[in-house]
């Protein structure tokens, strides 16, 4: 994951800048498939709409490490070095069953997890290159299988995370040189091939894959990724899959849906926005729970069950999803600190999930006080903050609203439409503290 919250160093900077400079393109210039989208594709999208909220998981040989999963590149490690960790890597402790069912206890409906990070380790069985979990480390197992074998069995979708660039590979190259859509220092087409067969492995050796991931194509915005290729392999072996890449600019042809890195929808506060116009696609945040992807030991900067019910409120009535990070121990185990904020969180949305779950956002625009969802012929206001006034706004409401109630749809809940909005009165409504839902019946 890409993160400018990170201490990162001087040639990090020099990425991002050349990012910067060349993310005026937001059409990609290399050929891409004549994609329609199949009717499978089709529900798939409206699904993942439904869904709302999934967890992140980023997990790999860096995180024996403890600093996160850039540790490599951020502390300057040579490949020759930092890959020895796999030969002490062994998480005995990894259950596929306890990590869905955290999810599921914390109302998560998909999961998304690293298959391999920008470091170049797989963390799944491969016959691409032997750099990978089962071959490399004592462990000798695969963890995505599980997974995958558990997500079925749950009832939950399960994404890979897929990493474009790769930190040690020689036909990946080093320098950034680009010549016809070629890094000049690389075995360019040998590197699409590898990802192609990569991508087909996690493609057909897993059953049912919701979608993939993509990161990492920000390194290198000018050489060809091949997307027309790739994306079409994806969508030729599984025509249900979804696609999205975390390209901090605007959708493009072949994908499915589109992400935002640690920002709502529309919002530019880490730099990664300021190009990345919203599509009409299925939208999502991801998001950590701390402020690190990676495991990292020192971080303890973790965000509040309120925190974080705020930000899955916001996307919702954003139309976008939240993808929440956890950032497993080198030992498998998730820390407890995370599973806590998860287990309440997910009583939070046993009790309101209504009010997120198969709605649908961007009913009314965003205020100050908070956002609207709504599905069916209910509306749901989550009022996240005081505005210190007896009322809220909403303005240039569509809706006929015949009825208002809190919640629990006992407690009327006066109101005044008006062809500029509506008017909600508070003053006979006791605040959430964390939020204030007030339904809405629509005509």
């Amino acid at each position: 994951m890409n993160t400018i919250i990170k201490k990162a160093g001087l040639l990090s900077i020099v990425f991002l800048l050349i990012a910067k400079l060349a993310v005026c393109q937001a059409v990609y210039p290399y050929p891409m498939p004549d994609y329609t989208p199949t009717k499978e594709n089709l529900e798939s999208r409206e699904m993942f709409r439904d869904m709302k909220f999934g967890m992140f998981i980023h997990w790999g040989i860096y995180s024996i490490l403890g600093n996160g999963e850039w540790v490599m590149h951020d502390r300057g490690i040579p490949y020759k070095n930092y890959s020895r960790l796999a030969g002490f890597f062994n998480p005995q402790q990894f259950n596929a069953k306890d990590i869905v069912a955290l999810a599921k206890a914390a109302g998560m409906k998909y999961i998304t997890i690293t298959s391999r990070h920008h470091d170049g380790f797989s963390m799944f069985k491969t016959d691409a290159t032997g750099y990978n979990i089962v071959d490399a480390t004592p462990y000798h197992h695969d963890p995505l299988k599980d997974l995958a074998d558990e997500c079925h069995k749950q009832g939950i979708k399960l994404f890979f995370y897929y990493s474009l660039l790769d930190w040690g590979r020689p036909d990946y190259g080093f320098g950034h040189a680009i010549v016809n859509g070629k890094p000049v220092d690389a075995d360019w087409d040998h590197y699409i091939g590898f990802m192609k067969q990569q991508l087909t492995e996690l493609l057909t050796n897993y059953g049912p894959v919701a979608g993939i991931w993509f990161d990492g194509e920000w390194e290198r915005r000018d050489v060809n990724w091949h997307f027309d290729e790739i994306y079409a392999l994806i969508h030729k072996l599984q025509p249900a899959a979804m696609i999205g890449n975390n390209h901090h600019i605007a959708a493009i042809k072949g994908e499915d849906f589109q992400m935002f890195e640690k920002d709502l929808p529309g919002e530019n506060t880490t730099g990664f926005g300021a190009d990345a116009k919203i599509s009409q696609l299925p939208l999502e945040t991801c998001e950590t729970v701390n402020n690190s992807w990676g495991f990292n030991i020192t971080d303890t900067n973790y965000k509040s069950v309120k925190q974080i019910i705020h930000i899955l409120v916001n996307d919702a009535g954003r139309n976008a999803n939240l993808l929440l990070n956890i950032g497993p121990m080198p030992n498998g185990r998730v820390q407890p600190e995370f599973v806590d904020t998860l287990t309440a969180v997910g009583n939070w949305m046993a009790k309101y999930g209504e009010s997120i779950y198969g709605t649908r956002g961007a009913i009314a625009a965003p205020q100050d006080w908070g956002v609207v969802t709504g599905k069916n012929n209910t509306l749901y206001v989550h009022i996240l903050k005081s505005g210190g006034q007896p009322y809220i706004f909403i303005p240039k409401l569509k809706q006929k609203i015949t009825g208002a109630s809190l919640f629990d749809g006992n407690s009327k809940v006066r109101f005044k439409q008006q062809p500029e909005g509506l008017f909600i009165y508070l003053d006979n409504v006791s605040a959430d503290n964390i939020d204030t839902i007030i339904k809405l019946v629509t005509s």
